[in-house]
């Protein structure tokens, strides 16, 4: 697989699938550890397990203590929100994400305050104003911890913007993750100097999506799975410039060997550098790969970054 490194800095490991459960049915046995011993394989050498919601980010946490290479969030996504007012006090629920954060960070684990920011195209789940009310309160973690913010930004960009345009003395950098939005959406995230942008499947399906995604500059992007969700189809505008394949299997022939056909996993972000420097035109995937790298060590493991330096002026290269 050659000697490129990457970060996947958004993995769902707490959803069933995960678990081998679909839908509320058991189609086989847990399996990440073999996710992972894919993902490692392939060249990930470090995984951000997203939290969504109080216990959600309690069960990231869980699991980012499982290995060395692994980390997580702690913050209520945008679709949750409710969750603050349906607790029996709203800032005691706060309290409660702040605790976890600090508890976490105690623990080298927790490297970021989210997924929190706003999904206008599942209002169903959670109105628009409580998101808003919760987005703002979010900053508040990320003051407190001095933590970075991994967001999330859906058919939302004005009222994303001016939210973090009020609170961007609050935290220290971000990044939106999973963008799809377009060319003006995109030039409104770059203008925040400490802000970059998370790409993956769900970044690169059309051809438009494509011609967005060239506009990013590599210094100031990161990439993605978003698994198990937003793997990049056949149908998708990138799959020509997909290298790296892995055998698949449906979840009914399950096959440790192979990845669940439909289900997406870590060692796919592989996938996802392919398609970001095939559409840009760059041929020297690993230089574009040490950047991205080095973006998305800046923003959540910045003592690396000092440890790398240090190598650097010692004249040592074993970083």
């Amino acid at each position: 697989m050659g000697s490129i490194r990457m970060i996947d800095i958004a993995v769902n490991f707490t959803d069933g699938m995960f678990r081998g459960i679909y839908y509320g049915k058991q189609h086989h046995v847990a399996d990440v550890a073999t996710v992972l011993s894919r993902a490692w394989s392939a060249g990930v050498d470090r995984i951000i397990v997203t939290g969504g919601s109080l216990e959600g980010s309690k069960e990231a946490l869980t699991i980012a203590e499982t290995d060395g290479r692994l980390f997580c969030t702690v913050g209520v996504h945008p679709t949750r929100c409710k969750e603050f007012e349906e607790s029996a006090d709203p800032e005691q629920h706060f309290q409660a994400l702040l605790s976890l954060a600090q508890e976490g960070i105690q623990k080298g684990k927790v490297v970021a305050i989210g997924e929190c920011g706003l999904d206008y195209d599942r209002l169903h789940f959670c109105p628009a104003e409580i998101q808003k009310k919760y987005f703002e309160k979010q900053f508040e973690l990320a003051h407190a911890t001095k933590l970075p913010m991994f967001l999330h930004m859906r058919a939302a960009a004005e009222d994303f913007c001016e939210i973090v345009e009020r609170n961007r003395d609050k935290f220290s950098a971000g990044v939106t993750h999973s963008f799809t939005g377009n060319t003006e959406d995109c030039d409104k995230l770059l203008s925040f100097n400490n802000m970059y942008i998370g790409v993956n499947g769900c970044s690169l399906k059309t051809t438009e999506n494509l011609d967005v995604v060239k506009g990013i500059p590599v210094e100031r992007m990161m990439v993605e799975t978003d698994s198990p969700y937003c793997e990049i189809k056949n149908t998708h505008a990138g799959i020509k410039f997909i290298k790296s394949l892995w055998p698949s299997k449906k979840k009914e022939k399950y096959d440790q060997n192979c990845i669940v056909k439909g289900r997406n996993e870590p060692c796919l972000v592989r996938q996802v550098l392919e398609v970001v420097a095939g559409c840009k035109g760059i041929t020297d995937v690993d230089q574009m790969s040490k950047t991205i790298y080095h973006n998305t060590c800046r923003v959540f493991f910045p003592h690396d970054l000092d440890t790398a330096a240090d190598a650097l002026l010692a004249g040592r290269h074993d970083w």
